[in-house]
């Protein structure tokens, strides 16, 4: 259950993260205080410890279903409440050391400010903060605490990260790498695959495969239940669903549907070694797909009820003289060789001996190649968008395989790719502006992660969570 946690010092600002964003503002609320219990600790940071009472005060605060709880104890739910309460602690500590503040005046003019709020004229309401406290079992101080622990928090991350102005070179750089034309060649590789199947083949497919090839038959028997065939009227009465009670509890008592079948002077349909090959009939298909169920079985289908019971079910191969099973082994066979091919394929291309003169004969000549130019990264309307991207990491005159939206794969070669430059005064300059910090804030943020890894030692004790 701990295999998470035990390693949670090496991911930190994941960590502190969450505690910024998982904790919206509308979902503050004080709920019961645990005020009693034991005080073991659970955790510690450097020389801070986190005891089982922060633990369940954590839980109380958060408003978490403690029977949710239990029934995911092996589901890491504990650990992921532990992380996140070592994350707050750890924010509070590191808000501390940095002697990171913010005056009342500041905090009143926020909460002053705050949408939440302000009424149709974008003046603070008192009505609607005294609503709002009301509505979340809040008192005037508390929420103000917590409001205040907010703001400390984003002006962390605003002292971490904050101020940043990305280059211009950076921004170029985005903009080239998602607005860039590729011009490719390709082609289906369907046009390529051996799709023809000797006899030897199929023999030896079928001896290679023989328990997977196996199918599934079943014996069984059912009725349509109607008040015309239970109680010879036609109608849906008490005296009717009556009796449908008596059989489903017939059916509870372990009574076999022939006990049911004369109690009840119900007409049976008999099938043996079924394997769903009617496909039309909805009452054969159901049976069928709930043969791993319970045996016999009352179902409600509206317009009657359906009783049936499986006697047995059986796996055996079909004969070759089978043409439906021919055909699947001939489709098993020609999937095999298509995913051989292209693993091959793919090997090539890894090892760098796939060249044009191999690209052209593979395609069986130039009328098989199809030329295009991708637009930019967001341009799928041929390819899906992970062949996109991974055709723009590449650099000209790299193969690669792809797949369209139709999951056809083909055989691509870049033989061009078409950069322009960001024009200063460009409309989408802002845009670009924003993901080059983004990405300056991400890396400054792993560099931060590094920090605080070497800054805080986080200890878990593991007897005391178990326990």
């Amino acid at each position: 259950m701990l295999n998470k946690l035990r390693g949670f010092s090496n991911t930190k600002l994941a960590g502190v993260l969450i505690a910024i964003i998982i904790v919206p503002f509308v979902f503050w609320g004080m709920g019961s205080v645990f005020s009693g219990g034991n005080t073991n600790n659970i955790a510690k940071i450097n020389n801070e410890a986190i005891s089982t009472q922060d633990f369940m005060k954590y839980i109380n605060q958060t408003r978490m279903d403690v029977e949710y709880i239990k029934k995911n104890i092996n589901n890491n739910v504990i650990e992921n409440i532990i992380s996140k309460i070592v994350s707050i602690k750890l924010l509070d500590m590191e808000i501390n050391d940095l002697n990171i503040s913010i005056s009342d005046k500041a905090l009143a003019e926020k909460i002053k400010n705050n949408e939440v709020f302000l009424d149709d004229k974008k003046n603070f309401s008192r009505i609607k903060y005294e609503k709002f406290l009301l509505e979340n079992n809040l008192t005037a101080p508390v929420f103000e605490i917590r409001f205040k622990n907010e703001e400390l928090k984003k002006n962390l991350f605003t002292y971490v990260g904050g101020g940043i102005k990305s280059p211009y070179f950076l921004n170029n750089k985005i903009y080239i790498s998602k607005t860039k034309e590729v011009e490719i060649d390709y082609f289906n590789l369907d046009t390529v695959y051996d799709t023809e199947t000797s006899e030897t083949e199929i023999n030896q497919f079928i001896k290679d495969n023989e328990e997977n090839l196996k199918e599934e038959l079943i014996d069984f028997s059912y009725a349509k239940i109607t008040p015309s065939n239970l109680i010879e009227i036609d109608e849906f009465n008490n005296e009717f669903f009556k009796k449908i009670d008596d059989i489903e509890n017939s059916i509870l008592n372990g009574s076999n549907i022939e006990d049911i079948k004369k109690k009840y002077n119900l007409k049976l349909e008999y099938l043996n070694n079924y394997n769903n090959d009617d496909e039309e009939n909805e009452i054969l298909k159901e049976i069928y797909q709930k043969k791993n169920d319970d045996k016999i079985q009352l179902i409600d289908k509206n317009d009657y009820y359906l009783l049936y019971e499986i006697s047995k079910i059986k796996k055996i191969l079909p004969s070759k003289s089978d043409l439906n099973f021919i055909k699947r082994v001939k489709e098993n066979l020609t999937l095999k060789k298509k995913y051989e091919y292209n693993k091959d394929l793919f090997q090539k291309i890894q090892d760098k001996k796939l060249n044009e003169d191999e690209f052209l004969k593979i395609s069986s000549g130039e009328r098989n190649i199809l030329n295009t130019i991708i637009k930019s990264v967001d341009d799928d309307k041929v390819f899906d968008k992970e062949s996109i991207n991974l055709v723009y990491s590449l650099p000209i005159n790299s193969f690669v395989l792809i797949t369209d939206v139709n999951n056809k794969i083909y055989l691509a070669k870049i033989n061009n790719i078409i950069t322009k430059n960001l024009s200063k005064n460009d409309i989408n300059n802002k845009e670009y502006l924003v993901k080059s910090n983004s990405k300056i804030i991400d890396e400054i943020y792993n560099s931060y992660d590094l920090s605080l890894n070497k800054k805080y030692k986080v200890k878990v004790y593991e007897n005391t969570l178990d326990r």
